[in-house]
């Protein structure tokens, strides 16, 4: 007979197998070790299933077929079958063991290992997924983990305790086993049904004992003495460990579980490969020969004992000198108690580094076999390379992808960003609604109208924009518009460009208490009324705010036809995935069940179960993190293919309002022209989309040259526009990753909440006075006239400001700096005309100066990077520019759009000057083309 055989036919001892792989398995390998050796079990563990997914094409084609699967659940659908099938071929063991062998071993997640109730959670759905009579759920022993075994032997689960390696640990262990049986016969449960193993480690010992004992050796300790304890303390401890199992097993409190027919939890010698050469090769198989044991043995080690092993009963052979080994490792100064807890970390460590490998294989595979139906990133990032892989490295060790996922404000400053973590799961959970938006685009198709405008700011209107200007309108439906601007002209333009009888406006505002939108829906409505009657006038509006808010209760009042909710849990910059983009994106026709499936494509490439290393979002995020904090390029250039070209005022907003606060932040750079290299500075990174069918090689051959000259770049290829709704969500979590680096609340405005203070203030003031308070300018002409505070006219004045308003502006732009960056703040119709002058001066800086520029237009970047200009970084220069326009009146208000619009530029430049940013306003007085074109001159 085989020595494996021998050893449970002569010896009482099971022989386990530590592997299992598909191919093994259904090949028969499994079952002819079974029939040869005489095998009892199998042990799986993610290091295992890692080599077999991993490393073999093997599980391939399971993982093609479950297509766009969670990361997770891809390999928990790999694993449960694997373990089904096994504990298939060992059922006939099983059953002739009376249920007492033939198991084959499934762990819980080793992220959960210092989680009681979580592991609980996993190992009872574990246990019923996998449904075999012969699976053990393995739990490790660590003090979250022992209450954990007890409960689940409460359920009569059976356990397999891992990571054992301390005696008393041991103890803790097997109480836990004995009290859970107690409870279980105690509700009814036949005990005899319930089985455990203990896996105490073996090899692991020795090799962190030997290591210490090298150390004393080299300084100057007993030599021999030493030198003579190495390759015997873990077998030591294992028979001493085994002596307490026979006390343990024999007092009363056991035998009345006995008398019930409970089996003792068996002692299992796990890791008995050896790890040092100097060791026989069967050395922890021959001296841990025991009944009513088990030796969990890796593949080599089983060869090897097949081969040449000796069966004895050694398990009880020389337990004094066990205990004499013992005391003579702690006279050398080992704390053999300390090497086992210091194990148990490392171990579940280690078990979390394999868990980390494993789902980087599935995941890798998964993005393999989902080819174009998930967007490309390729990065391309020169001396910055280094610092992400270090930052890559830190969040797959802290766990911290999982953690961002959890909902753990510790990823960032520790406040309140756990109450502002909606947008995670908002694509599943809108999913489930996305009948309703199908009914709602029929209901919008079916009532004939021709045009839909959003009346909004910032989150609410600028995803929607996106959609508007990416999608365009779609047959059978309207067209959507936007109106985020209280301009007076715009305001006019969106009214003459639609048929007010047979318009949709879609009111979007989260609190309700946002000036423009309830401006834009008092002009709305109160025009509607005119036009249509005071009756009819609601069912041309739609809501879109969260639950108990003024505009919820205004929307009532005013009878309109339906009001969608948000979710308080989600910021206005995050919320384009949720009803805020989903009830515009429905009116226009997109397909939100088709629209909500490609994003979750990204939101499972983007998982707590992705490896930062692999997951796109989070990479995506460390790269802009670490470009700020390790290089100083904290301008996000962002270039974009024709036909996704607006995408950029969307993730403008979502970057600077996110990050930029504290003094830190990323300044995104939108819709700059492309230069060669030698315009830009080196505060650049640079982050091009590019669509298939609409690339420009112009575009190309200009990033490539960046990336030639030294310029981070990461290039994101979308095989459609349908696939955008994917970098909504990769930009979020990029986002949110980035502000963890740089240490700051991303999921808060401050300085944005400080503007609309200051705007309320001086609006409602004048609504009391009639007019704005009248200002002094520090310089005027026929064309403009200049405003600032007090500490920015003497700064200017000092630097060669006189009484000519073109002196100043040259002064302003004179303060700009290596690192700075200029934005023209424009509170003028947006409108072509008007962008090409502001475009042109912004080449003529960059070119001249070799600095990022900015070009927004107000109001509308108040709520997007308004944040970051007086929050962020002070390397801003700022030139607000106002004008004079036709004012509107307001219905129900005593004053119109044009004091509304006055009152937010000056709020804005309050807040810059109170934040002592370095800023100047300039007045164009009468024809604005004329005065932009003057202005562009003034900064050529």
């Amino acid at each position: 007979m085989n020595p494996l055989k021998k050893l449970h036919a002569e010896q009482d001892q099971a022989v386990w197998l530590d592997f299992v792989a598909r191919g093994f398995v259904q090949e028969g390998g499994l079952k002819r070790l079974v029939d040869e050796d005489g095998l009892r079990g199998v042990t799986s563990n993610p290091a295992i299933f890692e080599k077999a997914i991993g490393h073999s094409d093997e599980y391939d084609d399971a993982i093609k077929a479950a297509g766009d699967e969670r990361v997770i659940d891809l390999y928990e659908g790999l694993a449960i079958a694997d373990i089904q099938a096994a504990a298939d071929v060992l059922r006939p063991v099983f059953d002739a063991s009376g249920g007492q062998d033939g198991f084959v071993s499934l762990e819980v997640s080793p992220y959960l290992a210092l989680n009681t109730a979580e592991t609980l959670e996993e190992a009872r759905r574990l246990h019923k997924a996998v449904a075999r009579d012969n699976l053990m759920v393995k739990v490790p022993a660590t003090p979250e983990g022992i209450p954990a075994i007890r409960d689940l032997t409460a359920d009569g689960i059976n356990i397999n305790v891992t990571l054992l390696f301390a005696q008393d640990a041991y103890e803790q262990v097997a109480h836990a086993y004995i009290e859970g049986l107690e409870r279980f016969a105690a509700a009814g449960g036949d005990v005899a049904r319930v089985a455990s193993v203990a896996s105490f480690f073996i090899s692991r010992i020795d090799a962190a004992v030997d290591k210490l004992l090298d150390e004393k050796v080299a300084a100057g300790g007993d030599k021999a003495a030493l030198e003579g304890l190495k390759g015997k303390v873990a077998i030591a401890n294992a028979k001493l460990a085994y002596r307490r199992y026979k006390r343990l097993f024999a007092g009363d409190r056991w035998q009345k579980l006995a008398a019930k027919g409970a089996h003792p939890q068996r002692l299992l010698w796990a890791s008995t490969g050896v790890k040092s050469k100097a060791y026989s090769d069967v050395l922890y198989v021959e001296e841990l020969i025991g009944p009513n044991t088990v030796n969990t043995i890796p593949p080599a080690t089983m060869d090897a004992f097949r081969d040449h092993g000796t069966v004895r009963a050694s398990l009880e052979e020389g337990v004094d000198e066990a205990e004499r080994v013992l005391a003579d490792l702690a006279k050398a100064g080992i704390d053999l108690d300390a090497v086992a807890r210091q194990l148990v970390e490392e171990g579940v460590q280690l078990f979390v580094d394999a868990a980390d490998k494993l789902l980087g294989a599935v995941a890798g595979k998964r993005q393999t076999f989902l080819g174009n139906g998930l967007d490309r990133q390729a990065l391309a990032l020169g001396s910055l390379d280094e610092p992400v892989k270090k930052a890559i490295e830190t969040w797959r060790k802290h766990g911290l992808v999982r953690r961002l996922w959890q909902r753990d404000a510790s990823v960032w400053s520790g406040a309140d960003e756990a109450q502002w973590l909606g947008w995670l799961s908002i694509v599943e959970d809108e999913l489930a609604k996305a009948a309703d938006y199908a009914a709602f685009a029929t209901e919008v198709k079916q009532e004939g109208f021709t045009d839909a405008v959003v009346l909004g700011m910032g989150g609410s209107s600028l995803g929607p924009e996106v959609l508007a200007e990416t999608f365009g309108q779609q047959p059978g439906f309207p067209r959507l518009r936007i109106l985020d601007s209280t301009d007076p002209d715009e305001v006019r333009a969106v009214e003459a460009a639609v048929n007010l009888e047979r318009t949709l406006f879609i009111v979007a505002s989260k609190s309700g208490s946002t000036l423009e939108p309830n401006v834009f829906r008092d002009y709305f409505l109160g025009r509607m009324r005119d036009v249509v009657g005071h009756d009819k006038a609601g069912r041309h509006f739609v809501a879109v705010t969260d639950p108990g808010s003024a505009m919820e209760k205004a929307a009532k009042d005013d009878g309109f036809r339906r009001i969608f909710y948000g979710v308080k849990q989600i910021g206005g910059r995050y919320s384009v995935l949720s009803a805020f983009g989903l009830v515009p994106a429905a009116a226009m026709g997109l397909d939100v069940k088709v629209f909500l499936e490609s994003a979750r494509v990204m939101v499972r490439s983007c998982g707590s179960d992705v490896p930062p290393d692999l997951n796109p979002g989070v990479q995506l995020g460390l790269v802009l993190g670490k470009a700020a904090t390790e290089a100083g390029r904290d301008k996000v250039t962002l270039i974009a293919s024709k036909g996704i070209d607006t995408f950029g005022a969307w993730a403008e907003q979502l970057i600077a309002e996110s990050t930029g606060k504290e003094g830190k932040g990323l300044i995104p750079i939108d819709n700059e022209p492309l230069a060669a290299p030698a315009a830009y500075g080196n505060d650049r990174v640079f982050v091009q989309l590019r669509l298939e069918g609409a690339t420009d090689a112009g575009q190309d051959a200009a990033v490539t040259a960046l990336e030639q000259a030294g310029h981070p770049v990461v290039r994101i290829d979308l095989a459609s526009k349908a696939h955008l709704p994917q970098e909504f969500f990769r930009f979020e979590i990029a986002t949110a990753v980035a502000g963890a680096v740089l240490g700051i609340n991303p999921f808060d405005q401050p300085d944005v909440e400080a503007s609309k203070i200051k705007t309320r203030e001086l609006f409602s003031a004048a609504e009391k006075d009639g007019a704005l308070p009248a200002e002094t300018p520090v310089a005027e002409d026929d064309t403009f006239a200049l405003y600032t505070d007090a500490a920015n006219a003497d700064a200017l004045r000092k630097a060669g400001a006189g009484s000519d308003p073109v002196s100043w502006i040259k002064a302003q732009i004179g303060r700009v700096g290596a690192g700075d960056y200029v934005a023209l703040l424009a509170y003028v119709t947006r409108n072509p005309e008007h962008l090409k002058p502001l475009q042109e001066a912004r080449v003529a800086l960059r070119e001249a100066r070799h600095i990022a520029t900015c070009a927004e237009f107000g109001p509308r970047f108040l709520h997007s990077t308004g944040q970051a200009y007086k929050g962020g970084p002070d390397s801003g220069v700022f030139l607000q520019i106002t004008s004079e326009a036709p004012d509107l009146p307001i219905p129900g208000r005593s004053l119109g759009f044009a004091t509304v619009i006055a009152a937010q530029a000056r709020g804005d430049f309050g807040v810059l000057s109170d934040r002592g940013r370095r800023a100047l306003r300039v007045h164009i007085k009468g024809d604005v083309a004329k005065g932009l074109d003057r202005l562009k001159s003034a900064l050529s």
